[in-house]
């Protein structure tokens, strides 16, 4: 077993991972997301979020695995943060360097292993990694998907001393979705498959306001944020983007299942408010937009689209009161 040379630039590659602030604090749907997306698309068991650390490996996120840290001595991903490019094992048992890895030999059994190095201000501070095991081969398509989502992972972790959460409702602002679409919005665009984002406004909500002030204007929003995440997929990406404007974009999905989450919406919704004994109901307005590479050059443009829809049946509920 070759145990993981040191980096000629380790003070600093150490310096900026602790900087982040983000060793041993618990996991965080934002990372989660990503490695779920990672295990879907590449059919793997285990993928995970792997930051290196002086003498471990600590996963942020960790999918198929019940380990948290190993030692750097035994890591593969010890090897992977010294190179610039995806690192592939196709096969460990014909690897020379992992082939009495107890990683290999023990659980959790590891024969393929692909992590792409994240960086940070210039320093290589872990990796998103798949493995299997089983030997596989990724082709040239496979390694720029893994860097699509290594590069997504890469804004969450640069986005440690941003503000891209919001706060009250705690999924994402404009700026943390705006970050993250614009992967999804690529990949989509690379892999020919079907996008959807859905822009969602609250009917009403400066009444709510106005009628019982803002602390219950912000528990409605709080809420309402939670049904969204039990009405969407946990890879799908959502956010708010204003003070009563929501979005969500859906990745490889059609109009149709579109609709369908939508409609498990509606009906928590309709449980919410049955639930509740205000002097209002919660109610909302959207819009659909499936993504057209003919016509949306951006995230921005697809919003705009799902903006203009939403306004338009916002509009035709206002002429039938």
């Amino acid at each position: 077993m070759k145990i993981p040379d040191i980096p000629a630039n380790e003070g600093q590659r150490i310096e900026i991972l602790h900087s982040l602030s983000i060793l041993d604090t618990q996991p965080e749907e934002r990372f989660d997301r990503l490695t779920r997306m990672a295990k879907q698309i590449f059919a793997v068991p285990i993928t995970l979020v792997s930051l290196v650390d002086e003498s471990r490996q600590w996963f942020k996120s960790c999918i198929g695995l019940e380990a948290y840290e190993t030692s750097r001595e035994i890591s593969f991903c010890g090897h992977s943060i010294l190179e610039k490019h995806v690192f592939v094992v196709p096969d460990t048992l014909l690897d020379p360097r992992f082939i009495d890895n107890p990683l290999v030999t023990d659980s959790p059994n590891i024969r393929f292993y692909a992590g792409c190095p994240l960086q940070v201000n210039g320093q290589r501070l872990g990796t998103l990694c798949l493995i299997d095991k089983k030997p596989r081969v990724l082709s040239d398509n496979d390694i720029l998907l893994l860097k699509d989502l290594a590069a997504m992972v890469e804004c969450e972790l640069a986005a440690a001393h941003l503000a891209t959460m919001d706060v009250l409702t705690d999924i994402s602002n404009r700026r943390g979705f705006l970050t993250l679409a614009k992967h999804s919005f690529h990949l989509a665009i690379r892999q020919s498959s079907p996008l959807i984002l859905m822009y969602i406004d609250l009917d009403g909500f400066k009444l709510i306001n106005d009628r019982l002030g803002h602390t219950a204007g912000d528990q409605v929003l709080v809420e309402f944020a939670s049904l969204m995440k039990q009405s969407f997929r946990s890879s799908d990406v959502f956010a708010r983007i204003g003070g009563d404007e929501f979005v969500v974009l859906m990745s490889n999905t059609t109009s149709a299942q579109a609709e369908l989450a939508v409609s498990k919406l509606a009906q928590l919704l309709k449980q919410y408010n049955q639930s509740k004994f205000y002097k209002y109901k919660v109610e909302y307005s959207y819009g659909i937009v499936q993504f057209n590479r003919n016509k949306h050059q951006n995230v921005t443009q697809l919003l705009a689209d799902g903006d203009a829809l939403m306004y338009q049946l916002k509009k035709s509920k206002n002429k039938s009161m």
